[in-house]
């Protein structure tokens, strides 16, 4: 297996527009965030987690010919706003997209994206196949993936794990019955937003309570604001077996 960072950056991103903030102004490439997402390469298939406005660029920059299916951990505009631009894999691949979400953000991409599933279609709409997912193991070929419920402040959203790897983002709060499904894993991807204390995103001390709990091999910090600092400097304070995530890293398992 192996996992490409598409992107690890908060829902503006890093820079953010307009703002002159040091960290935005880095010229340092991994200060540099896109919008979260991961590509899992197995074997078989090609799982994309998420599909935020960056998506296009994301698949350009990393030259990705195919996408079998898209996980969506839930149904904000940055982890869903990307995905008219599954188009070019529709005509490549001469298929659907398998999109495997929940029932809530079912119906939030019908509203969001109505003339995709309109009876009479406009010709060139993106061709999606929506798969509805409970909180229980599902596969896509021979991958068997997990949900893991973690809550979004108010908004109950999922995690996912594949074999040894597991990928939580905006998240602010994980039961412990749902935690127990994360160990074991080797590699733990968590959201941690920035230094300070946030009302729907885990802080960096609130992932770090989280990894120690899971105790993975290695833990990846993702969907990081321009408040957590240059990435140079936060990963020399973090802990052995932790680091941040950042865009283009590439990881085997």
């Amino acid at each position: 297996m192996k996992i490409t960072f598409l992107g690890t950056g908060t829902s503006q991103g890093v820079p953010i527009i307009a703002c002159q903030c040091e960290i935005c102004q880095s010229e340092n490439p991994l200060d540099k965030r896109l919008r979260a997402s991961v590509l899992i390469e197995t074997d078989a298939k090609n799982i994309l987690i998420d599909a935020g406005p960056d998506f296009r660029e994301q698949m350009l920059r990393h030259k990705v010919l195919r996408i079998d299916a898209i996980l969506l951990t839930h149904e904000h505009r940055d982890h869903i706003a990307g995905l008219d631009d599954i188009r070019p894999f529709n005509y490549n691949q001469k298929a659907a997209i398998n999109i495997f979400c929940e029932d809530r953000v079912l119906n939030s991409l019908h509203n969001v994206y109505y003339y995709v599933f309109k009876h009479e279609k406009y010709p060139g709409v993106p061709d999606m196949k929506l798969v509805p997912i409970e909180n229980a193991p599902f596969q896509i070929g021979k991958t068997q993936v997990t949900p893991i419920r973690v809550m979004h402040l108010k908004l109950p959203i999922y995690g996912f794990r594949i074999g040894d790897f597991t990928y939580i983002t905006d998240a602010n709060y994980i039961d412990d019955s749902e935690l127990e499904k994360a160990k074991g894993t080797k590699v733990l991807v968590i959201n941690a937003l920035r230094h300070k204390k946030h009302n729907s995103h885990f802080n960096l001390e609130d992932a770090l309570a989280v990894i120690e709990k899971i105790k993975p091999k290695h833990a990846y910090l993702t969907h990081i604001s321009h408040q957590m600092g240059f990435h140079t400097q936060v990963c020399n304070k973090l802990p052995k077996g932790v680091s941040l995530a950042y865009d283009g890293l590439e990881i085997e398992l």
